[in-house]
């Protein structure tokens, strides 16, 4: 295999790929980024097994072939040449010669022979959104995904297709962010499905140009791709728990606020928090909403902000975490809180079809 790529093609392309290897492997060739040469086309792919990520671009191919590289230094060796087109050729042994600008490289790879290709599978639904969209969806929810181990449903974002609608859910059992849009293009049959949160986060980071994303979902795998990058992954499967009922029926209480300013209020009050477990108190009061912060070490933070709230002296505690996430990854400048009482789930609602749910604290 032989062939010449231009520098910076070649960055870009291995770095889409290479962050999905991970630092240890019972498989070196894992370990490598498996590069295809054909029709004028370079292909790099790497996976660890759950989720593997194609790039191409174009290059001047003189002989096609494939072989595998260590990718990682790769690319670190990519970043450090100093000319503008890279010259690369692979022997039937898989080692190669890399010549860029005064630069003259052998690094050695591994045979293809080992290096898990992703299959064909038959496909149960098909989805078509401009990438901003689809990456905005995620974005708006993911940090609401589960850590505990405990619960492997959870650890991923759940996406299901009903009537032409697309809805998007993370939850961690304490909070529950949720986003609803309709897509360019649905085929197939309606259902749900669970996408771990690392091919989501992959998604967030590969998919946020002005193209379209095709996403075919099968029974245990989908597939994402554009023009110029595709990712097959696997599902996690399972069934995801009701999170319809965990959402209010109706609010008593609802007030329209600025997303900015209450973001600022609520982290200048949370600079008097000593831990994780501390708590912030929001109070609605008539036309105001006050913000207090304290703990024994560090002292005490109190601001407020005017709104049209109209009703009784209500107290509403906090995880602060939990309610500034929806507003930083919030699009909206304005979003409605919505209430009942001191105790029971609230919700805040932006635009675009989001909706965030999350539970009050008991304070000790």
């Amino acid at each position: 295999m032989e062939f010449n790529i231009e520098k910076d093609k070649l960055i870009k392309a291995l770095q889409k790929v290479t962050n999905i290897i991970g630092s240890r492997s019972t498989l070196p060739v894992l370990a490598n980024v498996l590069i295809e040469a054909k029709d004028g086309t370079l292909y790099f792919t790497t996976t660890d097994l759950e989720i593997s990520i194609t790039a191409l671009c174009d290059a001047e191919v003189i002989s096609e072939g494939k072989t595998t590289m260590p990718a990682k230094k790769l690319f670190l060796l990519s970043n450090k040449f100093n000319g503008e087109k890279v010259y690369f050729k692979c022997n039937e042994n898989n080692h190669a010669e890399i010549i860029c600008g005064t630069s003259n490289v052998k690094l050695l790879g591994l045979g293809t022979e080992d290096f898990p290709v992703p299959s064909e599978f038959p496909v149960t639904k098909t989805l078509k959104f401009k990438e901003a969209d689809f990456s905005r969806m995620i974005s708006q929810i993911s940090y609401a995904v589960s850590l505990d181990d405990t619960r492997k449903v959870l650890h991923g974002v759940y996406c299901s297709k009903k009537d032409n609608s697309v809805t998007m859910v993370a939850t961690d059992g304490k909070r529950l962010a949720m986003v609803e849009k309709i897509p360019q293009n649905s085929e197939g049959e309606d259902g749900d499905n669970i996408i771990p949160l690392k091919t989501a986060n992959e998604v967030k980071r590969l998919f946020n140009g002005d193209g379209d994303i095709e996403i075919k979902f099968g029974e245990k795998q989908l597939m994402l791709s554009n023009n110029n990058v595709t990712i097959f992954s696997k599902l996690i499967e399972g069934n995801y728990p009701n999170y319809r009922q965990v959402i209010p029926a109706s609010f008593n209480n609802v007030i329209e606020v600025s997303t900015a300013e209450m973001l600022n209020k609520l982290d200048l009050v949370s600079a008097a928090l000593s831990d994780s477990s501390s708590f912030v108190v929001i109070s609605f009061d008539k036309k105001i909403m006050n913000f207090e912060g304290s703990s024994s070490g560090i002292g005490e933070v109190k601001d407020y902000m005017a709104t049209d709230y109209d009703g009784e002296k209500m107290d509403v505690s906090f995880n602060p975490v939990f309610l500034a996430d929806p507003l930083k990854h919030s699009d909206s400048d304005k979003i409605m809180i919505k209430f009942n009482d001191g105790f029971s789930p609230v919700g805040i609602e932006g635009k675009d079809g989001f909706l965030y749910v999350i539970m009050p604290m008991r304070n000790r």
